[in-house]
């Protein structure tokens, strides 16, 4: 009879033991997708940027500012210091600008507000950090 116990005992220990030795062995996922992840997010946010110093470049951009008295230097520092979603709402607009603008259409119709509106989003988010 104790040797039975010793062993139920035994038993029962290593089938309680083994689940975490197993689940210590597996990962979700592995550090090449990791990385792979990482280096897609610093891609897209550096593309982001990029977006936003066109917008920022383009003559018609600068006439407006210089119109609203927006300081596009601050603007350019701003960009930055943008991360996460407010960095991809900035550029999403700010790519739809410049779309608009490269449309290659004989009469470009853009408007002034959305020029002033990206430009005061920008420097508000810097204002606010």
């Amino acid at each position: 009879m104790q040797m039975f116990r010793r062993l139920l005992g035994t038993t029962l220990a290593v089938l309680l033991c083994a689940p975490a030795a197993w689940a210590q062995q597996t990962h979700v996922i592995n550090q090449r997708a990791l990385d792979q992840a990482v280096q897609q997010r610093v891609s897209q946010e550096q593309a982001d940027r990029e977006a936003l110093r066109t917008f920022l470049q383009n003559p018609m951009v600068k006439d407006v500012a210089a119109r609203a008295g927006l300081s596009l230097d601050k603007a350019r520092a701003a960009v930055s210091t943008l991360q996460g979603d407010e960095l991809r709402q900035a550029a999403n607009q700010a790519r739809a600008v410049n779309d608009q603008l490269a449309g290659g259409a004989d009469t470009i119709v853009i408007s002034t507000t959305t020029i002033i509106i990206i430009l005061l989003i920008i420097l508000l988010i810097v204002a606010i950090k």
